[in-house]
């Protein structure tokens, strides 16, 4: 009993949560659907959902905590980006048919929902709610990749780390990526994405800690990382 109201809350959350819920309401044939397409899987700090090279024949869609994205090897791995709940990662490999062309890495722990390629693609040929919303889901991120890479081009440093910031901030105006990690994002040395820091927090903008940036004033931000 327990375990199936866990499962009802999970895909309540889903209704309301994954994509743009304004565009189609899922029913509960909808949600039947992926219920019958999916599993729910619990995953703890440094475990994989995926790793790189692997057969790409399931997609996962995050509930809970946050995921790496890296290619290479664990030991010498190059971090690609860090998403969080809503988002929907292996699923363009999956479509394709491709080997995944990354890891994903739970940070901490991460709960999501594991979608069979073979038991979704039926699913998703039957309910225009379902592969709107899905779309609607892969579009986002694939825009903020878009946003990321735009703010790349002939930006300075500190205009470059202001811009991923705003980006990245979640609702409690936190950006949890070490300063490591956001060198690498930006393909910029980590003593410059340190000193960009270090100017941000001096003007007032930005408060840093251990792997967290707390931002201060998004409206200033904004501001910087549109500097040339």
């Amino acid at each position: 009993m327990k375990e199936n109201q866990t499962d009802q809350q999970h895909l309540a959350w889903l209704a309301r949560s994954f994509g743009r819920p304004d565009y189609l309401p899922l029913s509960p044939d909808d949600l039947k659907a992926l219920a019958e397409a999916g599993d729910i899987v619990k995953k703890y700090p440094g475990t994989h959902l995926f790793k790189e090279g692997e057969s790409a024949t399931a997609a996962f869609l995050l509930r809970e905590g946050e995921v790496d994205l890296y290619r290479g090897a664990t030991d010498r791995r190059d971090v690609v980006g860090r998403v969080g709940p809503g988002a929907v990662i292996g699923d363009i490999a999956m479509f394709s048919g491709q080997p995944y062309i990354s890891s994903a890495r739970a940070v901490g722990h991460v709960t999501a929902f594991h979608f069979d390629r073979d038991r979704l693609l039926p699913k998703l040929a039957l309910s225009p709610a379902i592969t709107l919303r899905w779309l609607v889901a892969s579009l986002t991120q694939l825009e903020r990749t878009q946003r990321r890479v735009l703010n790349l081009m002939h930006k300075t440093v500190l205009a470059q780390v202001a811009g991923l910031l705003v980006n990245e901030a979640d609702d409690r105006a936190e950006v949890a990526l070490s300063q490591a990690t956001i060198a690498i994002l930006l393909g910029a040395s980590r003593q410059s994405v340190n000193e960009a820091l270090n100017e941000l927090k001096r003007r007032g903008h930005v408060e840093t800690g251990y792997r967290l940036v707390r931002v201060l004033d998004s409206e200033s931000l904004i501001r910087v990382a549109a500097e040339d």
